[in-house]
């Protein structure tokens, strides 16, 4: 038995949950898919697949086997990508976690300009604010704010600018602060930015020069968890928001929400990608990073552009 062969056709049954279209799929009878798959169960001592007149499912047995197996294909595609004819034309799934903002703000408006680039990976993108473990669950690479897990190896990908703003309207209603201090001492409202997971609301944070100013005791009238729920609510004029620049620059251009408080800016976002030691020399990760560090590097340049005109 060619024990490769045999797993991969196991692979696309569980795929296409269907003897008949996994057969389709790799171009051969039903009746071959279906020995291969005896001639796997019986090598491995167990059953995979329950197999009526209308379905397959797969066992407990079969689930495991097919995530542990799918890596280890997935691993096999990427070198076998990075070598004769194929060389420079990665192909196979390529999975990516990042939050959001980063997921609708960034990257998947520049996704387009990655598929033509490569269109043999397929893009998983898993969207979470939460820190995922990239190892446990076979996550090739993520885009984060924080290089603190020795686990993984960090590159520095790029700076993202913050901006306060709100809408014309709520300006209108509640006047427009020329100092930080008076989002406190004018009783503005603020939309903050909280943590699904500890509940931890974020601080504005602000800087004029050598004079630094954090705001934590303000009137938070509505909070939010997610970054696209949070310029949601400056659009609707729900309060003060404050944010990094990407999210709200095309608001901002179309005149839907104003700058505020240009003067007092504060540190730069640094944002990193992070992969296991294990994708060190996967080519799928190697082109994405070479990829996302322009992409980020083109919004820093732009933002320093913006910050010299105003």
């Amino acid at each position: 038995m060619d024990h490769l062969q045999a797993i991969r056709i196991f692979a696309r049954v569980v795929e296409t949950g269907s003897f008949t279209q996994a057969a389709q799929s790799l171009a051969m009878p039903n009746t071959t898919v279906s020995k291969w798959m005896r001639s796997l169960e019986a090598h491995l001592g167990v059953k995979l697949l329950e197999r009526n007149t209308r379905r397959v499912t797969v066992t407990t047995d079969g689930a495991a086997y097919y995530e542990r197996t799918r890596f280890l294909l997935s691993e096999l595609d990427d070198v076998e990508a990075t070598l004769g004819r194929a060389h420079g034309s990665p192909r196979g799934p390529l999975r990516i976690d990042t939050g959001g903002s980063i997921a609708s703000g960034m990257l998947i408006p520049a996704l387009p300009s990655f598929r033509e680039q490569y269109p043999g990976i397929q893009l998983q993108l898993s969207v979470t604010d939460r820190t995922a473990d990239l190892i446990a669950e076979n996550i090739d690479c993520a885009i984060r704010s924080t290089a603190n897990d020795p686990a993984l190896v960090t590159q520095s990908i790029g700076m993202l600018r913050w901006t306060t703003c709100a809408s014309p309207a709520y300006l209108a209603s509640h006047g427009t602060p020329t100092h930080p201090n008076q989002i406190a001492d004018n009783g503005h409202s603020v939309v903050g930015y909280f943590s699904a997971s500890s509940g931890a609301i974020q601080p504005l944070r602000f800087a004029n020069g050598v004079e630094q100013i954090t705001l934590d005791q303000i009137r938070n009238d509505v909070l939010v968890s997610e970054s696209n729920a949070h310029l949601a609510t400056a659009l609707a004029g729900l309060g003060i928001i404050h944010t990094l620049d990407f999210m709200v620059r095309p608001a901002i251009e179309r005149g839907e929400l104003v700058p505020i408080l240009v003067e007092w800016t504060r540190e730069p976002q640094e944002v990193f990608v992070a992969y296991p030691p294990s994708r060190r020399f996967s080519t799928k990760v190697r082109v994405f990073v070479d990829w996302v560090k322009v992409l980020f590097g083109s919004a820093e340049g732009l933002a320093g552009r913006d910050a010299l005109s105003r």
